[in-house]
C-alpha cells in the first residue's frame, strides 16, 4: 500500500478516534467541589464552600449536610428549607412563592438531590427563588463559568463549539480566547454549521443575525420556553428585562449586550453572546469571563452596569 495512503488512513482512525473520546465520560482530574447556596437568583448568597471532598457513591443532598449548611427535606426526597432559609417563610416576607432549585455544573438537576450522586469537581448551586414563570423548563446558567465546558455534564464532558457571524470580529476571538484560558478545546464555526447534538455550543453575533437559530429563538419566547428573563424587540434593536414575575422592568437600545444560555429537553444547553448592536456584542464578549458572569443567572450589558437578570421586582423586600 502507498505510504500516503496509509498515513491517510491512520490520520483518519485517529481523528476519529479523537471525536469518539470527546463524548465519552471522561473527567478531568479529581479536583474539590464547589458548593453555592443563595437567595433570589444569586442576589443573596448564604453559604460559598470551595474544595470538598466528593465521597464515593455522595449525594447533593448528603453534601449540603456535610458542608454545614443544614437542609430539610420532605419524603419524596426534595429539600424544604437549607440553613433555616425555607419556601413558606420567604413567601411569608417577600409575598412571592418559592422553591429551591439547585444546578450542577450550570445545568438544572433533574432528579432530588437525595438520589443525585456527586462528581469530583461539581458546581452545585442551590436557589431559592420564584420558579413560576420558568417551571418544568430545563434551565442552564452562566453563573458557574466555566462550568459545564470544563467538567462537563453528569460526568461527561462534552465537545464545545464556538459559532460566530463572524469569525473574525473581535467578539469571536474574546470567547475563544477566554475558554481557552481553561484548555477547554473548541472548535470555531459559523452559525448555524451543524453538528451533534451533544454538543456544548456558544453563538456570539448581534441578535438580529442569529435569532434564526433554532435554541437562539427560544429565548425571544421567553422564559416560559428558555429560563432566560429577557427577550430582544422583533428587528433586536431594544432588550426589555423581566422580574421574576415575567414582567418588562426595563428597556434598553443600543450598545446592549446579553450572556445567557438556554436548553431544549433533547440538546445540551446553548450559550448566547449576544447584543442589539455590534457594540453590544462586543461588550457582552467581554462579559464573557468567570469574574463577570459568577453567581448571576443570566447577564446584561449596558453603559459600562453589568445587570443580573431576571431583575428584582419594586415588589420585593430584599429579604
Amino acid at each position: 500500500m502507498p505510504r500516503a495512503r496509509t498515513r491517510a488512513i491512520v490520520l483518519a482512525a485517529l481523528g476519529g478516534l479523537a471525536l469518539a473520546l470527546a463524548g465519552c465520560a471522561i473527567r478531568s482530574a479529581p479536583s474539590g467541589v464547589q458548593l453555592l447556596v443563595t437567595r433570589e437568583f444569586g442576589a443573596h448568597v448564604v453559604q460559598r464552600t470551595s474544595g470538598l471532598n466528593a465521597r464515593e457513591g455522595e449525594t447533593m443532598l448528603a453534601l449540603l449536610s456535610n458542608a454545614g449548611a443544614f437542609p430539610s427535606s420532605t419524603r419524596s426526597g426534595f429539600v424544604a428549607s437549607i440553613d433555616g432559609f425555607s419556601a413558606a417563610g420567604q413567601a411569608a416576607e417577600s409575598g412571592q412563592s418559592a422553591q429551591w432549585v439547585y444546578y450542577v455544573n450550570g445545568v438544572q438537576a433533574r432528579k432530588p438531590a437525595s438520589t443525585t450522586k456527586l462528581l469530583p469537581g461539581d458546581h452545585v448551586w442551590w436557589d431559592l427563588h420564584d420558579a413560576s414563570q420558568s417551571a418544568g423548563v430545563p434551565a442552564a446558567i452562566v453563573g458557574a463559568y466555566p462550568e459545564p465546558f470544563l467538567n462537563g455534564i453528569e460526568g461527561k464532558r462534552l465537545p464545545v463549539r464556538i459559532e460566530c457571524t463572524n469569525v473574525s470580529e473581535r467578539a469571536c476571538s474574546a470567547v475563544t480566547a477566554s475558554l481557552r484560558s481553561f484548555s477547554v478545546p473548541a472548535a470555531i464555526a459559523g452559525v448555524g454549521s451543524g453538528g451533534a447534538p451533544e454538543t456544548l455550543r456558544v453563538i456570539v453575533g448581534e441578535w438580529a443575525r442569529i435569532e434564526a437559530d433554532e435554541e437562539a429563538q427560544r429565548i425571544a419566547q421567553g422564559p416560559g420556553v428558555s429560563g432566560v428573563y429577557a427577550f430582544f424587540s422583533t428587528n433586536g434593536g431594544q432588550l426589555t428585562l423581566l422580574d421574576a414575575q415575567g414582567q418588562g422592568l426595563r428597556t434598553l437600545g443600543a450598545d446592549t449586550g446579553l450572556v445567557a444560555a438556554t436548553q431544549s429537553s433533547k440538546e445540551a444547553p446553548v450559550w448566547v453572546v449576544t447584543g442589539t448592536d455590534a457594540a453590544g456584542v462586543q461588550l457582552a464578549a467581554r462579559a464573557f469571563n468567570q469574574g463577570t458572569l459568577e453567581d448571576h443567572f443570566a447577564v446584561v450589558v449596558h453603559g459600562g452596569v453589568t445587570t443580573s437578570i431576571p431583575v428584582p421586582s419594586p415588589r420585593s423586600h430584599g429579604v
